[in-house]
């Protein structure tokens, strides 16, 4: 909204007057068709002020006449009209002129850049390598070496395994794909043991090479060795073996909570106040002067790039701080409401740390008193186990 009014006045508004008896439905079908009505009075029931951008202005004729109203230019405000004013003076073609500049120049710079691509690397930590390899907001286009750039990112970096670099207009498109962690591979000529990679109890055994350690039943912990890559022969002797062999266990995975029915908790209060700030590349202006006039509160920013078309970004950022209250309030919580609250938390983080396997069995052990509840629960997992570990002689 913010961008809009923005644009309104570099492209010029009206401050009209609509008058008529159905100026609520006027209103109603503005909102429908997107068009823009800012700063609204109401002048008793058939009366209404408001702003309007010239582009909409054409469109409200319609409006007016769907609506049986009467619409009255009261005032013309904005860059064209007060460009318009000055039009035979100096000053106009001054103006023109350093606009024009001002816009020729900024196109020679970077005033955007955005991160795409499957990466789980914090977008900060992308920009700051960006940085240290040349490569920043306000840095002039004619000095960048995407190839040099893409080249130090890679070297110096083994989590990413291919980027991209884009340049387009003053937006810069980087597109990193993450290095995926894979198993190490032991050739089938090498001689390797099977390990467990998990604690829990064999249910199922098939060797196809090797000598097994374990048998069904035998519970086992993380490490243990469960096929070794050797086997003994009564005529052959030892003979060592690239051990393989499918194995199954039945693993459990747990997670505990204890909460108390009693809380305290930051609530919103319905109270908001909205501060904007204005960035020029460095320089930051704010169009507020006071601190906030709650005590307590949680901040949202939003910020918006100006831009002229898709990939021409402008050095001008606006920057939008809304500042909810809230007061600390004490919340006392049912027991079956904060059971169910806090096993589905826990369910949560258990399955978010299972990769694979079939659940065959739920447990849910909550004991509670006056004060707090303490839940855990545990799954019952059935999975295949194993890794192989090469043998160093």
């Amino acid at each position: 909204m913010i961008i809009k009014k923005f644009l309104n006045y570099i492209l010029g508004y009206l401050s009209i007057t609509v008058e008529g008896y159905f100026v609520e439905r006027f209103m109603n079908i503005c909102i429908s068709k997107k068009i823009l009505l800012s700063n609204i009075k109401r002048e008793k029931s058939t009366i209404l002020h408001a702003n309007i951008g010239i582009t909409d202005f054409k469109e409200i004729k319609q409006v007016a006449k769907i609506t049986k109203s009467k619409v009255k230019i009261i005032d013309k405000k904005g860059l064209p009209f007060l460009l318009k004013k000055y039009k035979k003076r100096k000053i106009f073609a001054i103006f023109l002129f350093l606009v024009c500049m001002t816009i020729f120049i900024s196109s020679k710079f970077i005033w955007n850049i955005e991160i795409t691509g499957e990466t789980e690397i914090p977008q900060e930590e992308i920009l700051e390598e960006l940085k240290q390899c040349g490569l920043d907001i306000g840095k002039y286009k004619g000095s960048i070496d995407i190839k040099q750039i893409v080249s130090e990112i890679r070297l110096k970096r083994d989590d990413i395994s291919w980027i991209g670099i884009d340049l387009e207009g003053t937006n810069v498109i980087v597109e990193v794909v993450d290095t995926r962690e894979k198993p190490e591979i032991i050739d089938t000529n090498e001689y390797c043991n099977i390990v467990s990679n998990v604690e829990g109890v064999i249910t199922k055994i098939s060797v196809q090479n090797g000598t097994p350690l374990v048998k069904e039943g035998d519970m086992i912990k993380k490490g243990t060795v469960l096929v070794q890559g050797w086997m003994e022969g009564k005529y052959t002797g030892i003979r060592y073996v690239h051990a393989s062999a499918d194995i199954e266990a039945k693993v459990w995975y747990s997670q505990k909570a204890k909460v108390y029915k009693k809380q305290q908790e930051n609530i919103r209060t319905g109270n908001e106040e909205t501060k904007y700030t204005i960035k020029l590349n460095n320089f930051t202006i704010n169009l507020w002067k006071t601190l906030s006039k709650f005590q307590n509160y949680d901040t949202i920013i939003e910020s918006k790039k100006i831009k002229l078309f898709s990939n021409f970004y402008l050095p001008i950022e606006i920057v939008k701080n809304i500042n909810y209250e809230t007061e600390q309030q004490t919340i006392t919580y049912g027991s079956e409401e904060l059971k169910e609250k806090t096993q589905k938390q826990l369910e949560e983080k258990i399955e978010s740390e299972l990769k694979e396997g079939d659940i065959i069995n739920k447990q849910i052990n909550c004991e509670e008193t006056s004060e707090y509840i303490e839940i855990e629960v545990i799954y019952e997992v059935l999975q295949n186990i194993g890794t192989k570990e090469k043998i160093v002689f």
